[in-house]
């Protein structure tokens, strides 16, 4: 959820529609993934399914009351909120007439869409669970402090000029003429010394802002249809989750570690790309960014293909001449200038990925496609 920003209100809507376009806005401002709004209500002791919110959030007509409630609280607002948002349901159901079901009594109800049956998966102890970002804490990528700052100018050192001794006579002077003429010479090598070690440290910087961190370069491999590895340029880290997690958060991992879950590009059209996903416990699904983008610092994620309110189409857009990498781009209604992006420690095992302003080094944005036997 934003902060300062206050959860919408239900109060004065005038027709379901109005309703529902009130409840998408409550998802979007907790900024929860289906994934963690089923775990908040399943901690909580109710029933969430994920498909059973977005079947919600696509209808036309008003949720069961059970339904909203499980909902609701999943998102965050509390008992205030929780009622503010039954009492809006039924006014809407009692003045109007607007039901949660068919409104045809010779039809019957209308059925409620199938839940998912899939057993609840939780994390083996055999398996590492170490603890998961909090999306509610986790730092914005725009406030993460820079690890290495840009010294700022370097102070210029002023230098007195040395005093030559009196002399008197022709020695006098042909010794201060001698010592005139050796000076240049003995202050040559110390100029040389230092300017080497500024060329030697501007190529250091200038090496090091051209993506190399200690590994050779390498040509990228340029995005195709096909199972892939996603590698995070300049390291050996690649795309992954972290096993015995319900979130789908995708962090960076160590490539001869990753394989949870298998990653695959395929074309959707336009120049666009999905790139989906293959979990061991949760099956298929496709990489995306919820709440279409439009919240800061959103996390780019793993979950079930298919949910409107994600982002799951992207331009790979290449950077660089030659070309250095390939930029995550969200296609669609994402606000513009946003790129995938690697926060927190770049140079870590286990950072996370959201979604942060193109950076114009690129700095944690750029991706090759390995194929992926």
């Amino acid at each position: 959820m934003t902060p300062g920003e206050h959860a919408p209100d239900p109060r004065g809507v005038r027709s379901p529609a109005e309703f529902l376009a009130r409840l998408q806005a409550l998802k979007d401002w907790s900024g929860l993934t289906y994934r963690e709004l089923s775990a908040r209500a399943e901690a909580r002791g109710d029933v969430l399914p994920r498909s059973t919110v977005a079947n919600m959030l696509s209808r036309t007509t008003l949720p069961r009351e059970e339904l909203l409630t499980a909902f609701v609280r999943a998102c965050g607002t509390g008992p205030a909120g929780l009622e503010r948002w039954r009492t809006a349901r039924r006014e809407l159901t009692e003045r109007r007439g607007y039901g949660t079901e068919d409104p045809d009594p010779a039809r019957g109800p209308a059925p409620e869409a199938p839940e998912e049956t899939a057993p609840v998966h939780k994390a083996s102890p055999a398996v590492e669970t170490a603890p998961e970002a909090d999306p509610e804490t986790a730092p914005d990528p725009e406030t993460i402090p820079d690890p290495d700052p840009e010294p700022a100018s370097r102070p210029v050192w002023p230098t007195a000029p040395v005093p030559l001794p009196e002399a008197s006579g022709p020695e006098a002077a042909g010794g201060a003429r001698a010592r005139i003429r050796l000076r240049p010479r003995r202050l040559l090598v110390p100029v040389v010394a230092v300017a080497a070690l500024v060329f030697a440290g501007v190529s250091v910087v200038a090496f090091l802002r051209d993506g190399h961190t200690g590994h050779p370069p390498r040509t990228p491999t340029a995005p195709a249809a096909g199972d892939v590895r996603i590698r995070v340029v300049g390291t050996d880290l690649c795309l992954g989750e972290r096993r015995g997690t319900r979130t789908g958060q995708i962090h960076q991992v160590p490539c001869a570690a990753a394989g949870v879950p298998l990653y695959a590009l395929a074309e959707a059209g336009g120049g666009r790309w999905r790139i989906a996903s293959d979990h061991p416990d949760y099956g298929a699904g496709c990489s995306g960014v919820p709440s279409g983008g439009r919240v800061p610092g959103v996390p780019y994620e793993d979950s079930e293909c298919g949910d409107p309110t994600r982002i799951e189409e992207f331009s790979l857009e290449p950077y660089g001449t030659p070309v250095r990498g390939y930029r995550i781009v969200p296609a669609g209604f994402a606000p513009p200038g946003g790129c995938v992006t690697v926060v927190g420690d770049r140079a870590a095992a286990w950072s996370r990925l959201a979604l942060a302003p193109c950076a114009p080094d690129a700095e944690g944005q750029l991706f090759d496609f390995d194929r992926r036997d």
